[in-house]
């Protein structure tokens, strides 16, 4: 007799909340409509609230499963305790303070599923103005640029453009185009499971900021590629973060750059590329 096994979750989503109840129930409720004709869970990692985000997930969302962290771990490592509970074939890191539209993951899943080479996809991401944000098509901003450029790491994000002048041009003329790119940004990453088995989780070290911009770097280095869908979108609040003038957010926003550049800069692992022998030091990008 032959044994059924049921079909394997198709999305898992996971979320980090730190103290944004209100936000964190409307991203509930936009993340759970939109998923409607897909098999998915929700796992979200309270990470040491103070307010009554627990009280509400209990009460209000029984059905998702809610990992309590006593202390703050930050977003990196209680992301990986969210990532090590998934059992979707994709997995989607979205941040709390975050409204979803009806139709996001139903067109990404179905992007997903065609495009085989993909690690993983970001969306359009809008503020809460309605105003596009540039974040979400090169994956991080311009003080991330900046300091690749002056490590020379720049090189190694060809496709975010970073040589050019006018930045500001050519992110307007391809807002709405889906494309490569060299990072997914964080606030809104839907992964293909299979390969971050084979990268690896997020990196702890950069508890706050930077793991986005690692873990992308890391699926293109393993050969696969990342995408910008901007043929649906999502609000980011940006409430996640700490205020930019705080001790914190310096600390840990240029802090994520040092652990990046110390980590490449002195020894760039190869890229795998199927087929081609590496004679030559591996330079990141092949034009295929």
């Amino acid at each position: 007799m032959k044994i059924h096994y049921p079909d394997p979750m198709k999305i898992s989503i996971v979320i980090v909340n730190k103290s944004l109840c209100s936000l964190l129930k409307q991203c509930l409720i936009t993340l759970i409509r939109a998923c409607r004709d897909i098999d998915y869970e929700v796992i979200v990692i309270d990470d040491a609230s103070t307010d009554r985000s627990v009280y509400m997930l209990q009460n209000e969302f029984p059905d998702i499963k809610l990992i309590q962290n006593a202390n703050s771990v930050g977003i990196a490592k209680a992301r990986n305790q969210g990532i090590e509970q998934a059992t979707g074939e994709y997995v989607l890191l979205v941040s709390a303070d975050t409204i979803c539209s009806k139709k996001t993951l139903e067109n990404l899943v179905e992007f997903m599923d065609k495009h085989t080479d993909a690690g993983g996809v970001g969306v359009r991401m809008l503020n809460s103005r309605g105003n596009f944000l540039t974040e979400s098509r090169i994956g991080f901003n311009k003080a991330w640029a900046i300091v690749l450029k002056l490590t020379g790491l720049a090189k190694y994000f060809p496709k975010s453009r970073l040589y050019k002048a006018d930045t500001g041009a050519w992110i307007e003329e391809e807002e709405f185009d889906i494309t490569e790119v060299d990072v997914i940004n964080g606030a809104f990453m839907l992964l293909r499971r299979s390969v971050l088995n084979e990268v690896g989780l997020l990196d702890e070290r950069f508890t706050t900021f930077g793991h986005d911009v690692d873990l992308s770097f890391r699926i293109r280095l393993a050969g696969y590629k990342n995408y910008y869908y901007p043929k649906t979108f999502i609000l980011n609040f940006g409430m996640q973060l700490k205020p930019k003038f705080s001790w914190d957010y310096i600390k840990h926003f240029y802090g994520a750059m040092i652990i990046f550049a110390a980590k490449y800069l002195f020894h760039m692992p190869e890229i795998k590329l199927p087929g081609i022998p590496r004679i030559f030091a591996a330079k990141y990008e092949v034009e295929r």
